[in-house]
């Protein structure tokens, strides 16, 4: 049986709490039930540390896998599986949404690293230099956009471009690689060389389980979301709620 490691799972917990918590505040602001700036400050940051979260994680998980099977043909079917649940994202989010639906999100995102990172993947801190220079390079495309939208998922944002969810691979393959470089640090073949605080992890591997299932949660976890303001907004303009 395959060794699992609680912190992981546990940190992908915490990214998933703290990810269904702005898509709330997001929600709540889109279904204009009341009016949250999401798109500046505070919560326009928060929304970015939770998907550096995730594709940090998922950097690090590579290093894992990789340690475990290094035939390609896993890694690409697994990128093309997530790439492919992406593109549901798509369609559904272009029959609900329209005008800001979801072209190249955080599911297209890690479909496409986890193919490109099989190649990266044996490095360490060239991984590390070459991350930081694509965040670079991304941070420097965030603030240009251009005149055409075949190159949208490398990061270059065609002119008035809107979306509910936009992970370029620039910058955020820069995160991935910095991720596979904390990997090989950390989890060299696969194995944990450092002590997580073997008490703390045990108190907490019950919150794993929702970590080892964070593809599940995403998927359907606006649903949900949607499903319940709806009805609580509706029960609370009957009157059936005392809000």
């Amino acid at each position: 049986m395959k060794t699992r490691f609680a912190e992981i799972d546990i940190a992908r917990f915490i990214a998933i709490l703290m990810m269904i918590t702005f898509h709330i505040l997001f929600d709540l602001n889109s279904f204009e039930i009341y009016d949250i700036n999401v798109e500046t400050g505070f919560l326009w940051w928060f929304a970015r540390v939770i998907a550096g979260s995730f594709i940090f994680i998922a950097g690090i998980s590579l290093t894992i896998s990789y340690s475990r099977s290094r035939v390609f043909r896993r890694f690409l079917l697994r990128g093309i599986k997530i790439f492919c649940w992406g593109l549901a994202i798509t369609l559904v989010t272009w029959l609900v949404m329209r005008e800001s639906y979801i072209i190249f999100g955080i599911l297209h995102f890690i479909g496409i690293a986890i193919i490109l990172g099989f190649f990266f993947v044996r490095f360490r801190l060239i991984n590390l230099g070459l991350g930081a220079a694509l965040i670079v390079a991304g941070v420097f495309l965030m603030r240009t956009s251009f005149g055409f939208p075949w190159l949208l998922p490398l990061g270059l944002m065609p002119h008035d471009f809107k979306t509910a969810d936009y992970i370029p691979l620039l910058p955020w393959f820069g995160i991935f690689l910095i991720g596979i470089c904390a990997g090989n640090t950390f989890y060299p073949g696969g194995e944990r060389n450092f002590n997580p605080w073997p008490s703390a992890v045990q108190v907490t591997r019950p919150l794993a389980f929702l970590g080892r299932n964070s593809l599940l949660i995403y998927l359907v976890h606006q649903p949900l979301i949607i499903g319940i303001l709806f009805a609580a907004n509706y029960s609370v303009m009957r009157g059936y709620l005392p809000f």
